[in-house]
């Protein structure tokens, strides 16, 4: 390997803090080419998010049926772009990971092009199991939700009778840790189940494999990873939150210039409504590549724990890649070809049993 990767990105089991860090030395080494990678699906969703902050408004405010029943469509196309910009950057994301292995492997350069085109010869296994895999989150958030309500209910209403009983600090203070334990139980529990399936789109485009066997093989390496992912997941939703709010106070700031009233949004002009919608999406263009990198070298990390991944690839590196054959790693290849093989022809029959002549 390159001194340079090895210097900077050595492929050993990594903790949360070091893959955190190793995704952000790798984001501000490739800036502007994973902002390129990221920008086409967060533009799905920003252009998503510009309609329903449009719409919304106008549902409220207008009068004419017809016009109501517009925004109304308007409204429902909104939730679809949103959604199909969510499932586009699931989609990238193996993608990105293959272009990881790529430069790890054989030190080519990181492009969007070679994302895309990695996206593009697996394209609509990747959106079938990029659709099972926001399913899956939604039915993992519901299920936490579900359990930190009745956690967080039982307690409080625990505080709420000890504070009646006893001193009234007692039962705010049970109250208050009942809640945050109901929260962090319920966030081990999503992570816990969205952990499982994470790895999918990398494994169907760095391994090759199936969409349901990619389903399999993510089960089989998510094991002890809920707290690299929960951590790196709070630093990439904290550091987009961060970046947001940067951005509403100098959009606040310009309304206020402007004679708007940014708490009024009823009143808002178009151009500032628009604005105003695109602040989520572009902190998100800025810090989506941070979270694409994050889980690929969460998968990768994964693999050197459970396969000897590092071994593999420097073996790669230095004897070349192994044929690619469909055998189990580490006799396999460290990186899928992409290209379609022909069947080997059968064999040719002489006339004689052991086909000797």
């Amino acid at each position: 390997m390159s001194s340079s990767f090895a210097t900077e990105l050595p492929l050993a089991p990594l903790g949360a803090g070091d893959l955190i860090d190793r995704a952000v030395r790798l984001y501000r080494r490739h800036l502007f080419v994973l902002i390129r990678t990221a920008a086409p699906p967060v533009i799905v969703v920003a252009a998503g998010w510009i309609l329903f902050s449009i719409s919304i408004q106008r549902i409220f405010v207008t009068s004419d049926t017809a016009d109501l029943f517009w925004h109304i469509f308007l409204l429902a196309l909104s939730v679809v772009l949103t959604l199909a910009g969510y499932l586009f950057i699931l989609v990238v994301m193996g993608g990105a990971t293959r272009t990881l292995v790529a430069y790890l492997l054989r030190n080519e350069p990181v492009t969007a092009r070679a994302t895309y085109v990695a996206v593009r010869a697996r394209f609509w296994g990747l959106v079938v199991a990029s659709l099972i895999v926001l399913i899956w989150v939604f039915a993992s958030f519901s299920v936490a939700f579900v359990g930190w309500e009745m956690v967080a209910g039982i307690l409080m209403f625990i505080g709420i009778g000890l504070a009646a009983v006893g001193p009234a600090w007692l039962g705010i203070t049970i109250s208050v840790i009942g809640v945050l334990l109901a929260t962090t139980l319920a966030l081990w529990i999503f992570f816990f189940v969205v952990g499982r399936i994470v790895y999918v789109p990398q494994v169907m485009l760095v391994e090759g494999k199936g969409v349901f066997e990619a389903f399999g093989r993510s089960f089989t390496l998510a094991s002890g990873n809920v707290r690299r992912l929960m951590a790196m997941t709070l630093f990439t939703t904290f550091a987009t939150l961060s970046a947001l709010m940067i951005l509403f106070v100098i959009i606040g700031l310009i309304g206020r210039f402007s004679g708007i009233n940014p708490m009024n949004s009823a009143e808002w002009p178009a151009w500032y409504a628009i604005a105003y919608s695109i602040l989520g999406p572009l902190s998100s263009i800025l810090l989506t590549p941070v979270w694409m990198l994050g889980l690929s070298l969460l998968y990768l990390d994964e693999r050197v724990r459970h396969e000897g991944y590092d071994i593999e690839l420097m073996a790669s590196k230095q004897l070349s890649e192994l044929p690619d054959i469909n055998v189990s790693s580490p006799l396999g290849t460290a990186l899928h070809s992409m290209e379609r093989k022909a069947p080997p022809p059968p064999p040719r029959s002489s006339g004689s049993i052991l086909n000797l002549n």
